[in-house]
């Protein structure tokens, strides 16, 4: 039986970037990290001269994530650095990212730029699709063009993966199953 896939972002649900600065969220952990897809937003700097992106990371989630019914794939602007800087902290194996051909495009129908190319690579499977930035809109676009059970889990970026959300997932699963 092949499983359901679950598609993670990683800044808003692993990461919770938009909780009070000075406040980390209970059980999260601080690093530091300077992955290349974050050198790359200061292009008039030299790499050694970019500060490290500080993100909070709860790494009670990798265990939680690894119960779950699901194939994980990283859905990130992360892309294969999730592997790299993610993927250790929550003591995750290396997994497959969805590459991304382009960055933050404008969608002609106001859908999250990430939609039609997770859907496309999806390929037909059932997924969930965990992110921070999702739209009804997306949604619908996703029950009308992808054959298979999906479901988008909106994830407020101030407090990242909560309980509900791992209730949710595993029901989902059950569902599905």
């Amino acid at each position: 039986m092949t499983l359901p896939l679950l598609l993670l972002d990683v800044d808003g649900p692993l990461n919770p970037y938009a909780a009070k600065r000075h406040r980390r969220p209970h059980g999260y952990g601080t690093h530091r990290v300077k992955p290349d897809c974050w050198v790359a937003r200061f292009p008039q700097r030299p790499a050694e001269r970019v500060r490290p992106l500080r993100i909070w990371i709860n790494p009670d989630h990798g265990p939680e994530l690894l119960a779950l019914r699901y194939e994980l794939v990283w859905a990130t602007t992360w892309m294969d650095e999730a592997n790299t800087f993610i993927g250790p902290l929550l003591g995750l194996p290396v997994l497959p990212y969805i590459h991304w051909p382009e960055l933050h495009q404008q969608d002609p129908d106001g859908l999250h730029w990430k939609t039609r190319n997770l859907v496309a690579w999806a390929a037909g499977r059932p997924f969930v699709w965990v992110d921070d930035e999702l739209g009804p809109q997306d949604a619908e676009w996703i029950a009308a063009h992808h054959p298979a059970p999906a479901l988008t889990l909106h994830v407020d970026p101030e407090i990242g993966l909560g309980e509900s959300d791992f209730t949710a997932l595993r029901e989902w699963a059950e569902a599905v199953a």
